[in-house]
């Protein structure tokens, strides 16, 4: 009877080891479920930071072609005398995305200086160009303030409707797509020399002389994992995606053709693009054209 005892014990004890283990190779599965994927971990932190967080590239301030306008969705350089931005810079991570509709209202800046010319919705009407935005509208959803904000026109240059609808938006879709992945980006967008190609042939000028028509388009990304002293944190290995496209209705509308050097643009306009980043990782990231996914 006591074997027959001591058997039944030892085999209730062996049971109880075996449920315990089973409840222990259960418990991972139920934490990583918790935790998600990396992307959706990376998105719930994400913060907004500063738009000038790479730095002032032509160190706007107060001079009429090159004033620093500062918004809490966006930084610029505004030139009075083209009535365009001579680049915009902002940040994107999802925590500046959301639900908010595309709000549409294109209207003139009101808060520039008063002796600028305020360029207004009707100045691009039926000039064969898009009022082409720097900062996009789906990059600003969070609210519907955020998202109107966008449709200043001092955010605006005018854009061959290709240019705008086709490459522009491919690559401002891959940006988000980049942000959906976990990722927080740095963007400045600009334009330089005079006349474009639109939908109604080629123009030097809208508005009577007011607003410049760009020869060139360009875009410079940086790409970074969500996290917080973002400059300090671009490396030698970061991705930069710098582009500098023809202001032309004709465009290739792949965008990863137009791919070119931060060194370049920057030779072109002047600017210390990535100025806030240390000099010797500068000195690597900004002379070397993106290979990366363009979708």
């Amino acid at each position: 009877m006591l074997k027959n005892l001591h058997r039944i014990m030892c085999l209730s004890l062996v049971g109880w080891m075996l449920v315990s283990c089973s409840q222990e190779n259960v418990s991972p599965e139920i934490d990583s479920q918790k935790i998600g994927t990396v992307s959706e971990v990376a998105n719930a932190t994400a913060t907004k930071d500063n738009n000038l967080a790479m730095g002032n590239p032509s160190g706007a301030g107060t001079s009429y072609s090159n004033y620093l306008v500062t918004k809490s969705q966006y930084a610029m350089s505004y030139n009075s005398y083209r009535g365009t931005p001579n680049w915009v810079s902002w940040h994107v991570s999802s925590a500046w995305l959301g639900s908010a509709p595309r709000q549409d209202d294109f209207r003139a800046d009101n808060a520039l200086p008063s002796n600028f010319y305020k360029v207004s919705s009707s100045d691009y009407t039926g000039s064969g160009f898009d009022r082409g935005h720097n900062c996009p509208s789906a990059d600003r959803t969070l609210t519907t303030t955020d998202n109107s904000a966008t449709f200043l026109m001092s955010n605006m240059i005018p854009q061959a409707p290709n240019n705008n609808q086709k490459a522009w938006a491919s690559l401002e879709n891959y940006c988000r797509t980049l942000v959906n992945q976990g990722n927080e980006l740095y963007v400045i967008m600009g334009s330089y020399g005079t006349g474009g190609d639109g939908s109604a042939g080629y123009k030097t000028t809208l508005a009577g002389g007011k607003v410049t028509v760009p020869n060139r388009i360009w875009k410079v990304i940086v790409v970074l994992p969500v996290g917080s002293g973002d400059a300090g944190r671009v490396t030698s290995s970061t991705r930069v995606i710098a582009i500098d496209t023809p202001n032309s209705n004709t465009i290739n509308t792949n965008w990863g053709t137009y791919r070119t050097t931060v060194d370049a643009i920057e030779a072109k306009m002047g600017y210390n693009l990535l100025s806030n980043v240390s000099s010797s990782v500068q000195s690597v990231i900004e002379a070397r054209v993106d290979n990366g996914p363009t979708q």
